[in-house]
C-alpha cells in the first residue's frame, strides 16, 4: 500500500507540474570550429516568442555543462556561439555529435528545450604515433614474410576518417590493408623480393595514409628496414703485428694503440670482439683491451726496469665464433723516474777533535735503477766545508775530514750527502750523517780575569767569604771539571793558607784569620785553575785583597813622654814674646787615611788665656806676654782626636815653668813631683776598692804591698843587667805606608842609662827644641845638684856646650846642652853615665862624637 501511495503522488505532482510549465523544443545544426559569435539560429521566431516577453520572461539559458558553448542575446532573441566548439575533444568517435541546453522564462513560467548538434568538419589529418618505423630484416627472410606497420589516427568521422594506404617504392615490398573490428584500418608489408644485405643493407621506404575529405589531408612515416646479415664473413686484421711504444709510469688509461679487424658481415654476424690470447705474467695488470674497439691502453704500473718489452696475442671473433689472431710488440721507454739510493757502507758516529786531515768518516755506495744518463749517479756534500768526498771505484764514495775539527767550536755535524743522476729533469736523494766530536782535553781553564782585586775590613771574622774567582774550560764533561787551588808562597814569613783558604769547587776565597791593618795592609795570592783531564791543564790569575783599615787605635803621644818616675817640663821665660813655641806635641796613629788625620785641642790649663795649642801641628804657643803673677808652674792637658767614625781620642799632660834661671827651676821640681801619679795601676785599684769598700780592703793592702815588691825586683834587674841602649821609638822613624801622621824622616835624640836603678826614657823630642829634664836621682835632699862638670860634644853635626850633673852615689849624669850664648832654643838634654869611656861608648852606638872636659 506505501508503494502505491508514492506512484499516485508522483503522478499527481506531474499533473500539477505540467499544469505550471508550457514547454516548447527545437533542435540546431552547426558545423565544429565556429568562430565566437557566430548566429546558431532565432529562437524566438522558431517558437513564436515575442522579444518583450524574452526581456519581461529574464529569459536565460540553463546548462549542466562546466562550459556554456551557447549564448543568448534577448534584445535579438536569437543564439550564438559563445565559445569554440572542438567536435573531438567534446564528443570523441561518438556520431552524432550533439549536446542539450533549457532556456528558462519567469511571469508564467516556461522552459524550452534546445538540442545542438555538431558537425564534423576535416580539420584532423592522419598521423602516425611514431615518426619513423624501424625494421630489421634478415637478408635469409623467405619471399611472403609479412611485416606489420600498424596505423595512422584520424580524429574526424564519415568521409572526413582514414581512408587508405600507399607505400612507395614497391621493389622489394607489396602493402596490404586490412580493418579491424571496430573499423580501424591498418596496413602491413609483404616480401615479394630477396634481400642482399651486401648489396642493400638499409632500405628506404614511405607509407601515406590519406582521408576522405576536402580537400584531402594525408600523413606520411618513414619505414627504415636494416637488412640483417648472415654470418657468412669471417673477421680479418688489417696487420699480423702491431707495434708500439710506451713511457714507463705512464698513468692509467694513456692511449698505447688500436688493433683493427673487419667482417663483410654486418649487424651481429659483423660484430667483432677483442680479446687477450696467451698472457704471460702480469701484462693482463699492465695493459688494457676495450673488446669492442681495439684499442690498448695502460691499466697499471708500467716499469722499465722491470719489463722493457712487451709481445701481447690479441684475437678478433664475431657473434658467430669466427675469428682472427695478430700480436702487438710494446717496447718500454726508460723515463727518469728512480732517484739515486744512498747505501751506507760504514760509518763512525763520533771521532775525536783530535783527528788528523783525512780520517775516513763513511764508506757509502750510490745506485740509481735507471738506465743510461738517467742512471748516472754523482755525490756531494752540500754546506760543510769541512768534510769532502773521494771515490775510488765506481758508485763508491769514501766521506773524509778536510779541516782540523774542534770541539769547542762545533760539538756536531749534521752532514747531508747528496746523490744526484743526470736525467732530465735530474733527481736526486739526500741523507744526513749525524757526526759527534768527541772531547779532548785540549783547551785550559781561563779566568775571567788575570787579575783581581778586592778589599776586605780589617777585624773581619775568620771563615769570612772574602771573593770568588771563577773560571771556565771549553772542553766536556771531566775535561771541563775545574777546581782550583793556592800556589804556596810565604806572607810575613808564614804560609799563605794562615792567612786564606778557598774552596775548591767553587773557587770562593775564605779568611782564616781576623786581619789587622796595621799589621798588613794587603795580602797577592796566585790562584790556580785546573782542570779534570789526563794531563791536567791549568791557568793562573794574580788575586790582590786589600785589608781596609778601620778606627780601631787611638792617637798615641810620642811626646811630650808620660813617666812615674821623673818629671819632664818646659821652660817659659818670663820675657817670652808673644808666639813663643813652648814644646810640641807629637802624636802618631798606626791607622791610616781619615783615621789617621789628627787634630789637637787644649782640653785644661792652670792659666787660662795664657797659652794655645795649634789645631793641626799640636804647637803650644804663648797667647800673651807673661806676666809677674802668673804662676812659676803651669800644667796643661791636650787632647789628641783622630778623625775616624767614630772618633779616638788621647790626652796628654804638659808641664811648664815660667822662670828666667836654672836655680829658680829647681826650686819648683819638688812641688811638679807630688803631682805626678806614683802608679796609675795603684789608683785603679784604690778606685776599685773603694767601690767595694769592706770587701776588699785587706786585698788592696796586699795587692799595694806586692806592686813595692815588684817594683823593687824589677829595678834590681835592671841595675844588674849590662843591656845596650834600646831606644823608645827608632831614631829617623818613618810611617811605613805613608798614611800616618808622622814625616817620611823625622830624628830624635835620645837619652838612656844601662846602669840607673830606674830605666826610663827621660824624653823624646825633635832636636830644634830645648826641654828641662830633672831626675831626683842627681839631687840631693835640698834638691841641689852636687857637681857640675863642663864638656863638649858633636850632636847632629853641631857643636854644644853642656852642662853635666853628676851625683856620686847614683852614678847617673845628665847633659844639658846649649850654646855658650844660653840660646832660648836650645837642644835637649842627653843622659850619661858617670864612667866617660862607658859614656863616649854610648854616644858613639848614636853615631855622636863626643869630646870631654874635665
Amino acid at each position: 500500500m506505501s508503494h502505491q501511495n508514492r506512484q499516485w503522488q508522483v503522478f499527481l505532482f506531474l499533473i500539477l507540474n505540467f499544469r505550471l510549465f508550457n514547454c516548447g523544443q527545437i533542435r540546431y545544426s552547426i558545423p565544429e570550429e565556429m568562430n565566437t559569435g557566430s548566429p546558431v539560429g532565432n529562437f524566438a521566431d522558431d517558437l513564436g516568442l515575442e522579444l518583450t516577453r524574452l526581456r519581461v520572461g529574464r529569459a536565460r539559458i540553463v546548462t549542466e555543462e562546466n562550459i556554456q558553448y551557447i549564448d543568448l542575446k534577448t534584445d535579438k532573441g536569437i543564439l550564438v556561439v559563445n565559445e569554440r566548439i572542438d567536435r573531438e575533444g567534446l564528443c570523441g568517435e561518438i556520431s552524432p555529435c550533439s549536446f542539450s541546453l533549457e532556456i528558462i522564462l519567469e511571469n508564467p513560467l516556461e522552459l524550452h528545450h534546445v538540442t545542438i548538434e555538431i558537425l564534423d568538419v576535416n580539420d584532423h589529418t592522419p598521423t602516425f604515433q611514431k615518426k619513423e618505423i624501424k625494421l630489421e630484416i634478415s637478408e635469409s627472410a623467405a619471399i611472403g614474410s609479412r611485416f606489420l606497420l600498424g596505423s595512422a589516427e584520424d580524429p574526424d568521422v564519415g568521409v572526413n576518417a582514414l581512408q587508405n594506404y600507399i607505400l612507395y617504392p614497391t621493389e622489394n615490398f607489396i602493402l596490404k590493408q586490412h580493418s579491424r573490428p571496430d573499423g580501424v584500418k591498418y596496413a602491413e608489408m609483404v616480401l615479394q623480393k630477396p634481400l642482399d644485405r651486401e648489396e642493400h643493407p638499409h632500405l628506404s621506404l614511405t607509407l601515406t595514409a590519406v582521408d576522405g575529405g576536402n580537400p584531402q589531408r594525408s600523413g606520411t612515416v618513414i619505414i627504415d628496414v636494416t637488412v640483417l646479415d648472415a654470418n657468412d664473413n669471417a673477421p680479418v686484421f688489417n696487420q699480423t703485428a702491431y707495434k708500439a711504444t710506451v713511457m714507463e709510469n705512464a698513468p692509467k688509461g694513456t692511449h698505447i694503440t688500436t688493433v683493427n679487424a673487419t667482417d663483410a658481415d654486418s649487424g651481429s654476424n659483423g660484430l667483432i670482439l677483442y680479446s687477450f690470447a696467451n698472457l704471460k705474467g702480469n701484462i693482463a695488470e699492465m695493459f688494457y683491451l676495450d673488446v669492442n674497439t681495439g684499442a690498448i691502453s695502460v691499466a697499471g704500473e708500467i716499469d722499465f726496469e722491470k719489463t722493457k718489452k712487451c709481445e701481447i696475442s690479441i684475437e678478433a671473433k664475431d657473434q658467430g665464433g669466427l675469428g682472427d689472431s695478430s700480436k702487438v710488440i710494446v717496447e718500454v721507454i726508460d723515463v727518469n723516474d728512480n732517484s739515486p739510493v744512498i747505501n751506507i757502507m760504514s760509518f763512525s758516529s763520533s771521532i775525536p777533535e783530535d783527528s788528523p786531515i783525512g780520517t775516513t768518516i763513511a764508506i757509502l755506495n750510490a745506485k740509481d735503477l735507471d738506465s743510461g744518463e738517467n742512471g748516472r749517479v754523482s755525490c756531494a756534500i752540500s754546506q760543510n766545508s769541512d768534510f769532502i768526498m773521494k771515490s775510488s771505484l765506481l758508485n763508491y764514495y769514501t766521506l773524509v775530514t778536510d779541516a782540523r775539527l774542534d770541539r769547542e767550536s762545533l760539538s756536531e755535524y749534521q752532514i747531508t750527502i747528496t746523490a744526484t743522476d743526470s736525467g732530465s729533469p735530474r733527481l736526486s736523494s739526500a741523507k744526513t750523517l749525524s757526526l759527534k766530536v768527541s772531547d779532548v782535553n785540549d783547551n785550559a781553564p781561563v779566568f775571567d780575569k788575570s787579575f783581581y782585586s778586592t778589599s776586605v775590613m780589617e777585624n773581619n771574622s775568620p771563615g769570612l767569604s772574602i771573593f770568588t774567582v771563577s773560571a771556565t774550560d771549553s772542553d766536556w764533561n771531566q775535561n771541563a771539571r775545574v777546581s782550583y787551588m793556592m800556589e804556596e808562597t810565604n806572607i810575613r814569613g808564614a804560609p799563605v793558607s794562615a792567612y786564606i783558604s778557598i774552596n775548591s769547587e767553587t773557587g770562593v776565597l775564605y779568611a782564616v784569620r781576623s786581619f789587622d791593618y796595621e799589621d798588613i795592609k794587603s795580602i797577592r795570592i796566585q790562584v790556580k785553575a785546573q782542570d779534570g783531564g789526563s794531563p791536567p791543564l791549568h791557568s793562573n790569575a794574580t788575586v790582590n785583597i786589600v785589608i781596609q783599615d778601620q778606627n780601631d787605635n787611638a792617637p798615641q803621644v810620642l811626646y811630650p813622654v808620660q813617666t812615674g818616675g821623673s818629671l819632664v817640663a818646659e821652660m817659659v821665660p818670663r820675657s817670652a814674646d808673644v808666639g813663643y813655641l813652648v814644646t810640641k806635641v807629637v802624636a802618631v796613629d798606626v791607622d791610616s787615611g781619615q783615621n789617621a788625620w789628627l787634630s789637637y785641642k787644649l782640653l785644661k790649663t792652670t792659666e787660662r788665656g795664657l797659652f794655645d795649642v795649634g789645631l793641626q801641628n799640636g804647637e803650644i804657643r804663648t797667647v800673651r806676654q807673661v806676666s809677674d803673677k802668673d804662676p812659676v808652674k803651669q800644667k796643661l792637658t791636650v787632647v789628641v782626636e783622630d778623625n775616624g767614625h767614630p772618633s779616638r781620642s788621647a790626652t796628654v799632660s804638659v808641664n811648664v815653668v815660667v822662670a828666667d834661671s836654672f836655680p829658680e827651676v829647681l826650686s819648683e821640681f819638688t812641688d811638679f813631683t807630688h803631682d805626678v801619679d806614683y802608679n796609675d795601676n795603684l789608683t785603679f785599684y784604690l778606685v776599685l776598692a773603694l767601690a767595694v769598700v769592706s770587701f776588699l780592703f785587706i786585698s788592696s793592702l796586699i795587692i799595694m804591698i806586692s806592686v813595692k815588691i815588684y817594683r823593687w825586683r824589677k829595678s834590681r834587674l835592671y841595675y844588674q843587667a849590662n843591656l845596650p841602649v834600646i831606644p823608645y821609638y827608632p831614631p829617623q822613624y818613618a810611617d811605613a805606608g805613608g798614611t800616618g801622621t808622622l814625616q817620611h824622616m823625622y830624628n830624635y835624640e835620645v837619652c838612656m842609662t844601662t846602669d840607673s836603678r830606674r830605666s826610663d826614657c827621660k824624653f823624646v823630642r825633635p832636636s830644634s827644641q830645648s826641654v828641662l829634664m830633672v831626675d831626683r836621682s842627681v839631687m840631693d835632699e835640698s834638691g841641689s845638684p852636687e857637681k857640675v862638670r863642663k864638656f863638649y860634644v858633636l850632636s847632629n853635626l853641631t857643636v854644644h856646650v853642656g852642662v853635666l850633673l853628676t851625683s856620686v852615689n847614683e852614678g847617673c849624669c845628665w847633659l844639658r846642652s846649649g850654646a855658650p850664648e844660653r840660646n832660648a832654643a836650645a837642644p835637649p838634654i842627653l843622659r850619661l853615665c858617670s864612667n866617660q869611656s862607658e859614656a863616649k861608648e854610648r854616644l858613639e852606638k848614636t853615631q855622636n862624637v863626643a869630646a870631654f872636659e874635665s
